[in-house]
């Protein structure tokens, strides 16, 4: 038997099997908390990811207003006068 022809054989064994097992009773109760609680998760990853990105935004924005960084700096091309 190929590895497909197993695994079908055993889907459907399994589902004509009578005997199923026993599902607990507060599984969606369960199934709910966890996905809520995953979601407040990414939620405040987002927001600690979009926080992070705005402060880097404004402390790049103050250094380049106080720093300048797109002017030319100028150019030192006559020797410092020393001893006339």
């Amino acid at each position: 038997m190929r590895g497909a022809d197993r695994k079908r054989a055993e889907v459907l064994r399994m589902m004509l099997d009578p005997v199923r097992p026993d599902v607990p009773a507060d599984i969606v109760r369960r199934a709910t908390e966890r996905g809520a609680r995953l979601l407040r998760r990414r939620r405040a990853a987002r927001r600690v990811i979009w926080t992070l990105l705005i402060v880097a935004l404004i402390v790049f924005g103050v250094w380049a207003s106080a720093a300048h960084p797109w002017s030319v700096p100028p150019t030192e091309t006559t020797p410092p006068l020393e001893d006339w």
